[in-house]
């Protein structure tokens, strides 16, 4: 149970950040016994109770609502969902919904006044206690009218028809440029499940919305708690607490409905045969139980990578997810990065220019970034680094922890990281807009290491399975967390696939992005694996017989390329199309490429003495018996092929970023 312990004291050090966050659509860390739910409208009142006025919640971002929550229906689920306290669906709050033809879940049919009976009574046992507050009473007068749906039809808020009931879906064509009404905010479902929460306008109190309003989120919790009786010892504060009957969920994203700790069966044999009661073997108290959860999900929304999967319904799922955080609360590096997202790149606005403007400055951006990391994190700040994946709907197991870890051992690992993948990279991109409003991609090139998820798409494709990635991801954790080898499997296919050029060209995509991101994330790969020190530049003085086959087929493929831009033809080289039978055989396959560079070094003359010279200097490198051993290559042969390749690219005519668009080829063809 250490890892709820950490949770819990994180919320703890960090609980002057409970609320609304700054940034929009983020996550909030919430006060315990409240939940968020996504707002439809909201009610204005008067201190007394008195509908003033109605508004449509129309912005995606502001609608996420903190609200009062039990513990049921904080996990609510079923036909006969519970009620929450103060905000709620219309069936809850409206003592009018069924008389506007309003539709309550199905497990209310046989007495629909059920779930608003419930909501009044809920709220008026609060409004009742020494823990009441002015906008709960406001609320409380105004919903015992039953007057809400009137109220928000006569507002224009809601539609009717002939009948007088509530419309199912829109009757007429709705105008494009029209503003969202009701039916644009609840569809797929009809209006009648439209979501409400309260601004209360009073004398003394500034905060008019009730959702922002710390002192009404105080008070719920204190009269909540109140009605609880403590029972046994908490297994992690080790006092004696109220127990708590049921375990957040949406930990991983909003609508996940997996939970870490579950316990919501007595038949299906979950702990039946060692317990006879669930407090006997699980007792942790409802505070901490939700301050570690709420902990939990805000950390993952602002420094968790959550990668998604296909489901089997179509539907994306959250799927395995990684973070790591300091319990301390302050700011470290996410292990799921690569170097380029460490510094910041992912933050910088779609209209802002790349400050970055070459390779070894996101180097040195990315040393003084981890600097930064160490001075406000200190050498004693215990970090937790924590891997969560479901096999099913209804269960989260934590697949990978570590939490041995002080904040100098934590960043030493991620920099030995970088640092052992490292080599250049040009697939990262931003979208940005000119002075003229037009849209330009920019590929950034750094010096780093690549994401574990980039990893994942060099060694099986963008489009292999979406369960194959995130299990790639899992494996690389001990990788990057421990110093483990980086699994021989996941470097061949990466190799592999590097060398089958042919396979990953579009014919659409004329500098070969795809490839050139599989090749370099290879290099990177088999760097770490071999745990030999290879330089990024090009090597002259390594004369091993991989590396020396990989300059001599960058050599032919620019031979070939230079001799077919002159003459304005477009197609693949005989290096590009062989590359893969050379990496297998490259003595035989080389005696062939060789041979076909003889019309192209004839037509190029004096054009290509450089590289003719250059071509005769690696072949004297070679020991001839080495050289026609007919063996495969390693991945050696990559870093050689790609150092040699770097060598020999035109070099940019200017040192502006333009230089780094799509619109520039990397050849002379």
């Amino acid at each position: 149970m250490s890892w709820i312990q950490k949770l819990y004291e994180t919320y703890n050090n960090c609980d002057s950040a409970v609320g609304y966050s700054t940034e929009r659509n983020r996550r909030p860390l919430l006060p315990i016994c409240h939940v968020t739910a996504q707002a439809h409208i909201e009610v204005i009142l008067d201190d007394a109770g008195n509908f003033m006025n109605a508004e449509l919640v129309t912005d995606e971002d502001d609608a996420t609502t903190i609200i009062p929550a039990t513990e049921g229906a904080a996990g609510r689920a079923g036909i006969k969902p519970e009620t929450y306290p103060l905000c709620g669906g219309l069936q809850y709050v409206a003592g009018d919904f069924e008389a506007h033809g309003g539709t309550v879940t199905s497990g209310f049919a046989q007495n629909p006044k059920e779930p608003y009976e419930d909501f009044v009574k809920l709220l008026r046992s609060w409004c009742e206690s020494e823990f009441s507050h002015p906008k709960a009473l406001a609320v409380l007068k105004y919903v015992q009218r039953k007057t809400l749906v009137r109220d928000l039809i006569n507002s224009g808020k809601l539609f009717i028809g002939e009948d007088g009931k509530l419309l199912r879906k829109r009757q007429t064509k709705k105008d494009k440029k029209a503003t969202k009404d009701i039916f644009d905010l609840t569809k797929p479902k009809p209006q009648d499940k439209a979501f409400v929460r309260w601004i209360v306008e009073t004398k003394d109190n500034l905060e008019r919305e009730t959702w922002k309003d710390k002192t009404l989120w105080e008070r719920w919790s204190e009269f909540y708690l109140s009605t609880k009786k403590k029972e046994l010892l908490c297994y992690v504060t080790g006092k004696e607490a109220i127990l708590a009957a049921q375990h957040p969920k949406y930990i991983r994203a909003r609508g996940d409905g997996a939970k870490i700790i579950s316990s919501n069966d007595t038949k299906d044999f979950t702990f039946r045969g060692r317990f006879h009661e669930v407090k006997e073997s699980c007792c942790v108290s409802l505070e901490v139980s939700q301050k570690a959860h709420n902990a939990l999900i805000w950390l993952i929304d602002r420094q968790g990578k959550v990668i998604w999967v296909k489901g089997d319904n179509g539907k994306w799922e959250p799927g395995l997810t990684v973070v790591a955080w300091a319990t301390s609360g302050n700011e470290i590096p996410k292990p799921t990065d690569d170097t380029l997202s460490v510094i910041g790149f992912d933050d910088l606005p779609n209209n802002v220019p790349i400050e970055v403007s070459t390779a070894q400055e996101v180097a040195i951006k990315f040393r003084e970034r981890m600097l930064g990391y160490a001075s406000s994190l200190g050498k004693t700040d215990n970090v937790i680094v924590m891997g969560l994946d479901s096999a099913s709907k209804g269960r989260l197991a934590i697949t990978y922890y570590r939490e041995d870890l002080s904040g100098s051992d934590f960043l030493k690992r991620i920099e030995d990281w970088h640092k052992s993948c490292e080599w250049i990279h040009e697939y990262r991109y931003k979208d940005i807009q000119d002075e003229f409003g037009k849209k330009k991609r920019y590929y950034q090139p750094f010096i780093g290491a690549p994401a574990p998820i980039n990893v994942a798409e060099a060694a099986y494709g963008d489009d292999s399975d979406d369960r194959l990635k995130k299990t790639t991801v899992a494996r690389l954790l001990p990788c990057i967390m421990d110093g483990n080898p980086i699994p021989w499997d996941i470097v061949n296919s990466a190799v592999s696939r590097a060398c089958n050029r042919i396979a990953l060209k579009d014919p659409k995509d004329k500098n070969e992005r795809e490839w050139n991101k599989t090749l370099s994330i290879a290099c990177s790969l088999y760097k770490n694996y071999s745990k030999e020190e290879y330089n990024m530049a090009l090597d002259e003085s390594r004369n091993a017989r991989d590396y020396l086959y990989g300059r001599l087929l960058a050599i032919g493929d620019r031979i070939e390329g230079r001799a077919l831009g002159l003459s304005k033809e477009s197609r693949d080289t005989n290096a590009a199309r062989y590359m893969q039978q050379f990496s297998v055989r490259p003595f035989n396959t080389w005696t062939q490429i060789e041979l076909s560079l003889t019309p192209y070094l004839i037509r190029l003359g004096g054009r290509a003495k450089d590289l003719k010279d250059l071509l005769d200097s690696v072949m004297c490198k070679f020991d001839p018996e080495e050289f026609k051993k007919d063996e495969p290559l390693s991945g050696e042969f990559l870093l050689g092929y790609h150092c040699q390749r770097a060598e020999l690219k035109p070099k940019p005519k200017g040192e502006d970023n333009s230089q780094n668009e799509t619109t520039d080829n990397d050849d002379d063809n």
